[in-house]
């Protein structure tokens, strides 16, 4: 099989080159492992939480959900105030292969994000490595949000990255088939030892 001529490399960030996850800090607020999971399924829940990566403030989010659930106020709140202590590193085999694709300077390096730009500072301030992607388009600043088509063309039509010769790596199935019907060769990210298999089939990483 000819190898594609890839000229860059898309990466999502959390899941893939960030460990984040609401549960580290809930962790630290009870120990009660079924309360937590009502409290993300049925109060802060994955669809609210990609209401602040799509542009809302947290601020209009937390008055929605007091409202609605006042009883759980105090961890509503925590969610944003105590946000950080939700991220606990990196991956360190991913961002070895992010390196390792920077320091071959064959391929142009990307992020495509959804984060809340509210909270995206901080990912800024806690990992160096960030600073080795050309652009990072977070989906809070543009008021877009994988897999919506829309959101991948900014790279298009800013960075002229052609779709055909680029590779796209996220953990989220949804958003690889996205990528795929757009002509991305897209990578379902599980682990470090899978991608950099399939980064060496594609001929990125040698």
């Amino acid at each position: 099989m000819t190898r594609p001529d890839v000229t860059a490399v898309v990466f999502d960030l959390g899941g893939v080159l960030v460990d984040w996850n609401p549960r580290y800090l809930f962790r630290k607020l009870t120990s009660d492992a079924a309360a937590i999971e009502y409290f993300l399924s049925n109060v802060c829940t994955q669809h609210w939480n990609e209401g602040r990566d799509a542009g809302q403030t947290f601020v209009e989010g937390i008055a929605e959900l007091t409202a609605l659930h006042p009883q759980h106020e105090s961890w509503i709140r925590a969610y944003f105030e105590r946000w950080p202590e939700m991220l606990a590193g990196d991956f360190p085999g991913t961002v070895d292969i992010l390196k390792e694709i920077r320091r071959e300077q064959r391929q142009r390096l990307f992020a495509l994000s959804n984060w809340s730009a509210e909270t995206f500072p901080y990912a800024l301030e806690r990992f160096p490595f960030l600073q080795l992607v050309e652009k990072i388009l977070v989906s809070g600043h543009e008021k877009l949000i994988k897999p919506d088509p829309r959101f991948f063309a900014l790279l298009a039509d800013r960075h002229q990255v052609d779709f055909k010769r680029a590779v796209f790596i996220d953990d989220v199935e949804k958003n690889v088939r996205a990528a795929r019907d757009l002509g991305f060769h897209a990578i379902r990210f599980t682990d470090p030892v899978s991608l950099r298999q399939n980064l060496l089939d594609l001929g990125v990483l040698s």
